[in-house]
């Protein structure tokens, strides 16, 4: 019988590892990994969020540059953006003024969609990551 790994958590380069880490903790209201709640005076260039099982989601690796997507231009390709759903279209107004607060920005909007409201963010560093009604 075959055997297969099985995925820990999701990497995402940051130039502010704790910034984007905070970002994602309070939009997905995860926790830190322990160890991981406080600014480690050597730096913080690797952080782990996990949700209330502890089941570790995703990491946060620190880097020197970081060229942002210009999604949906294809100059800079997404590489990789994260789905996210939420059960109605009131929810996916609540969660876009969280987004903003927490300092995404709207990169596009198909919100009036009748079968699949959403729209697409960029995080603090630019990676797009989409919310829809699902």
């Amino acid at each position: 019988m075959a055997t297969y790994p099985s995925v820990l958590q999701t990497v995402i380069d940051t130039t502010d590892a704790r910034a984007a880490a905070e970002f994602y903790r309070q939009l997905l209201g995860y926790v830190y990994r322990t160890g991981h709640e406080t600014p480690d005076p050597a730096g913080d260039d690797w952080l782990v969020v996990h949700d209330a099982g502890g089941r570790h989601r995703l990491a946060f690796q620190q880097v020197d540059q970081l060229t942002p997507s210009t999604w949906p231009d294809g100059a800079v390709p997404q590489q990789l953006h994260l789905d996210m759903t939420v059960p109605s279209v009131e929810e996916l107004l609540i969660q876009h003024d969280r987004v903003l607060a927490l300092g995404g920005r709207m990169i596009f909007d198909r919100f009036e969609d009748p079968e699949e409201p959403l729209r697409v963010y960029g995080d603090l560093d630019g990676h797009p990551f989409c919310i829809f009604v699902g």
